[in-house]
């Protein structure tokens, strides 16, 4: 895996900054402000969008801020332009779904993943912006798509590994009845300046009690999970270099204003005095084919590729986590060419440890 792909296989778009929550731990800088996409960056992203889409599945996911406080009519004048074959994703707190929102999802075709964090004593840092909790709001939303029979994804932060609480989680989404679930140790990112170390063992022993509770009722794909078992599985076939793609995704950002940010979604909307506002160009004034295949001349991702290639030379679990992501090196060191981070820890290292860890502790006394 060397360099940025020509081609991603998704975009990030951001059709509003706002977002009608206050999450303790959110990254997001302007989530106080309704700044709104104009239909117009909308038009000149899928100009490159549909050409891509044409060659095999796409997907466009909506990202905020939170996507639905944009409006039904604006968000689906801000899908309008995408062809018929372009996947459309949306990622919400779910605060705001009610019946009319359903008609919207499935009119649309629009696949939905909810932001929550297991039980009401565990969603305590998803508040309004009043302060209030958001947790009754959430599940409300989560039982309007289940009445509507919509399938939806989940994506929880963990703030604070400890032991049983990944059972607690898993046992939630269970109930919940999500298809999908992503789990995130909480990132030192953005304007949330929370330290983000925690003790190694506790964070192995989390994610092993996490794989064990899986396993005994495997309903819910589990996104950590599976990826850690086909890498083990591919180690143990010979077949482990071809886990990784041959190039990074450059996983295009398109902010509000047509800002394109690369490899990190969490950059957008940061500046730096060495690096500037992290954008390869705005799909306003070049297309945004043109600016994902020059990525790599923009000075940041040069210095973050020089990273990878660190990792790669001296970190063992590099097939694993082919070299980490860009904002977890500048949030947490500063710059781009550094190496392992506490995010490496917590989220690829422990986790494969985890994995490993319960396999050892579940194998036959033949084995």
């Amino acid at each position: 895996m060397r360099g940025v792909a020509a081609v991603p296989t998704y975009v990030v778009m951001q059709p509003t900054t706002l977002c009608n929550l206050d999450c303790v731990y959110c990254y997001l800088p302007m989530r106080a402000a309704d700044r709104r996409m104009p239909v117009a960056v909308a038009r000149a992203v899928a100009g490159s969008v549909n050409g891509w889409a044409e060659r095999g599945r796409f997907s466009v996911v909506w990202h905020g801020g939170e996507p639905l406080a944009a409006g039904r009519e604006h968000l689906a004048a801000l899908m309008a332009p995408f062809g018929p074959q372009v996947e459309h994703h949306v990622q919400t707190n779910a605060t705001l779904i009610d019946d009319e929102w359903c008609d919207f999802f499935a009119a649309h075709r629009v696949r939905v993943s909810v932001s929550v964090d297991g039980g009401r004593a565990r969603n305590a840092e998803r508040v309004t912006r009043a302060g209030r909790p958001a947790y009754d709001r959430i599940v409300r939303g989560v039982a309007t798509l289940r009445r509507h029979g919509l399938p939806f994804s989940a994506l929880a932060v963990v703030s604070r590994p400890a032991p049983g609480l990944a059972t607690e989680l898993y046992d939630f989404f269970l109930d919940l009845g999500c298809e999908v679930l992503g789990i995130n140790i909480e990132e030192t990112e953005g304007v949330n300046l929370r330290g983000n170390a925690h003790d190694a063992d506790t964070v192995t022993a989390f994610w092993a009690e996490l794989v064990a509770a899986w396993r005994r009722d495997p309903r819910i794909h589990l996104r950590e999970v599976e990826w850690s078992l086909r890498y083990a599985s591919a180690v143990l076939d010979g077949t482990a270099d071809d886990v990784l793609p041959r190039r990074l995704d450059p996983i295009p950002t398109v902010g509000y204003d047509g800002s394109v940010t690369v490899l990190s979604p969490e950059l957008a909307g940061f500046s730096d005095a060495r690096y500037g506002d992290f954008s390869s160009g705005n799909v306003l004034s070049r297309p945004l084919a043109e600016i994902v295949a020059d990525a790599e001349r923009t000075t940041w991702v040069g210095e973050f590729l020089d990273g990878v290639e660190a990792c790669r030379a001296s970190c063992p679990y590099f097939g694993f986590c082919g070299g980490g992501h860009a904002a977890n090196r500048y949030f947490e060191q500063g710059r781009f060419d550094g190496t392992e981070t506490e995010h490496c820890r917590n989220s690829k290292i422990r986790l494969l440890e985890g994995v490993l860890e319960h396999a050892r502790d579940h194998q036959s006394p033949a084995a």
